[in-house]
């Protein structure tokens, strides 16, 4: 786990601070994010869950190595990359050491929650970003902001203490299945589906 202070607690990631942050094992930065406030043009809330991506783990996209596709994951850590799934849904992922990432699998909404609504078409709170697709949709997020850091517009990501988690397998994969690198705040109301 690393150090927050009650400084970097209050102030977004930005420049050496981001890259320190990132620059590790994706599963001690998948960790780390729960809790984290993200925003995307100042609309956002706390990291609820998280899946971590390696290079040589089948069940990436970076297994096969850089591509047009997957460029961005082989970019700086805090990078974004950004992809799509089954043709119609937005997926966000922060990368740490180049060719693993973080899948960013659902947010807590706390911050400009009326604009989610709206992008959503739900008033249910726990439905709002209780998945990739969902989080990507109520927060604008499209291929237009792929590649680029996190410390810079329209991004932001505040650190903060990591909550008590609970660890599982990750979703909707079929290669490396049985990896347990799927994390959630423990007892949050929304994740993309319950721990077991």
């Amino acid at each position: 786990m690393i150090d927050i202070d009650s400084e970097t607690a209050t102030a977004p990631l930005a420049g050496e601070s981001l890259t320190r942050f990132f620059e590790r094992d994706a599963i001690a930065v998948a960790r780390d994010l729960l809790g984290c406030l993200f925003l995307a043009d100042g609309i956002g809330g706390r990291i609820a869950e998280t899946e971590a991506y390696f290079p040589d783990d089948e069940a990436s996209h970076a297994f096969r190595g850089p591509t047009r596709r997957n460029g961005a994951m082989f970019g700086q850590p805090g990078n974004v990359y950004i992809y799509r799934i089954y043709g119609m849904h937005w997926c966000l992922n922060f990368v740490c050491t180049p060719g693993s990432a973080v899948l960013i699998r659902a947010i807590e909404p706390e911050i400009g929650t009326a604009a989610m609504t709206e992008r959503r078409g739900t008033d249910s709170l726990t439905q709002l970003c209780s998945g990739p697709g969902k989080l990507c949709q109520a927060l604008d997020i499209g291929i237009a902001l792929n590649d680029r850091l996190l410390d810079r517009e329209p991004f932001s990501l505040t650190p903060a203490t990591p909550p008590e988690l609970v660890t599982g397998k990750r979703i909707g994969i079929t290669k490396n299945a049985e990896a347990p690198w799927r994390f959630g705040i423990l007892g949050s109301r929304y994740l993309s589906k319950p721990f077991r």
